[in-house]
């Protein structure tokens, strides 16, 4: 990577220096206002100080390019993207940023991996070295963050490179904000009658369930049935029928397909039945395959599974690939209030395009439980309270 400084009095003509140096393959990195001459302080004059990039590997195919003979043909002109680029050029102080410059900016996406990859210390602006800074704290993946801070380099370039801290870290909001769109958030709605939760053992299912069953009879007034098919441990049970006595809400035990089906004709008048499964070892897949022989996951089910944020992202992975047998719905992480990185969430929500239903954030039944949404879990990501 060749990374050279120009200064000159405008930006264009800036550019027309770096195009003539390196190319139109160049990238701009940075660029500011600085002051030159003068006497006693007087008579300065304002310049533009750039710093632009070439990947040399780039630089000397272009070369070879030039080099071979020529042959006569009708250049192929392509429009720039109407979706990424402003029709007009804009303004910021003295900075001019016209056509030509954001054309520069269109290959910063393409460029970002090749100079962290190659470069991995090379200066970014500082508001956005602290955001990236802020998403390694959150441990946020690699491939999320670079993806995070070209978005963030295209704005600032596109802005005239003036924008600030407060600014920046808007950007950085509003970018994640955007990338979960496409999810879906938010708790029970009511779609399907049996709500089934999933998970490894030690992630707070069978309390949660019972957070999910007091809202569900509390603030929706539905009629709430209980199931469980978690028969290897016996505290699991005693500790859902206590819930179960205090809602005042029927339970069943099923050992069995069979056992399954006439609970469900017992609680056929109900609104919702939650069902509580074991927790076992999620590494063992013939777990998964053994839920299938006591649960009817085809018929009018929404399947939740339960993820702790104090597990280790590779932990969390392994869990949605055994689970993923199962279709899942949403996710529901618990242990929020145990940990202060969140990053794992967010990848698990981009890699399996999955939202989320709801956050917990303590032991406390009913409370302790918020029905997720974008801007929720976008703050939390972020460190925001």
């Amino acid at each position: 990577m060749k990374v050279k400084k120009y200064t000159a009095p405008t930006m264009p003509e800036a550019m027309k220096q770096i195009r003539a140096e390196l190319g139109n393959d160049a990238v701009i990195l940075n660029s500011k206002i600085v002051t030159t001459g003068g006497f006693l302080g007087l008579f300065k004059k304002e310049n533009i100080e750039v710093i632009a990039a070439i990947d040399e590997v780039v630089q000397a195919e272009r070369r070879m390019e030039f080099e071979q003979p020529k042959v006569k043909v009708k250049p192929i002109v392509k429009p720039m993207p109407t979706t990424t680029l402003p029709k007009q050029p804009t303004h910021k102080g003295d900075i001019k940023v016209d056509e030509d410059m954001l054309a520069e900016i269109a290959g910063l996406k393409k460029m970002l991996q090749t100079i962290t990859e190659q470069q991995p210390d090379f200066p970014l602006p500082e508001p956005i070295q602290k955001c990236g800074q802020r998403l390694l704290d959150q441990e946020v993946p690699k491939d999320i963050r670079d993806e995070l801070l070209t978005s963030l380099l295209q704005k600032w370039y596109s802005s005239g490179s003036g924008a600030n801290e407060r600014e920046v870290n808007k950007w950085l909001r509003q970018e994640l904000y955007d990338r979960l769109s496409t999810l879906s958030f938010g708790g029970i709605t009511f779609a399907k009658k049996y709500i089934n939760l999933v998970g490894p053992t030690g992630v707070g299912k069978t309390t949660t369930l019972a957070k999910i069953a007091a809202e569900c009879t509390l603030k929706y007034k539905k009629r709430v049935a209980l199931i469980t098919t978690d028969t290897y441990r016996i505290a699991a049970i005693d500790q859902l029928k206590t819930y179960a006595k205090i809602l005042n809400v029927p339970l069943e035990v099923c050992y069995s397909m069979e056992d399954y089906k006439l609970a469900c004709e017992a609680f056929k008048d109900y609104d919702i039945v939650l069902i509580d499964t074991a927790g076992r070892n999620f590494r063992n897949q013939q777990y998964v395959e053994d839920l299938k022989k006591v649960v009817d996951f085809e018929h009018d089910m929404e399947t939740l599974l339960v993820l702790a944020l104090t597990a280790k992202q590779k932990d969390m992975i392994d869990i949605y690939k055994q689970f993923s047998l199962i279709k899942i719905n949403k996710f529901i992480f618990t242990k929020a209030d145990e940990t202060s990185t969140y990053g794992a969430m967010l990848h698990m929500m981009k890699t399996s395009h999955i939202g989320v239903a709801y956050i917990t954030n303590g032991q406390n039944v009913p409370d302790d439980m918020i029905s997720a949404n974008r801007e929720q879990v976008t703050n939390l990501i972020l460190g925001v309270e």
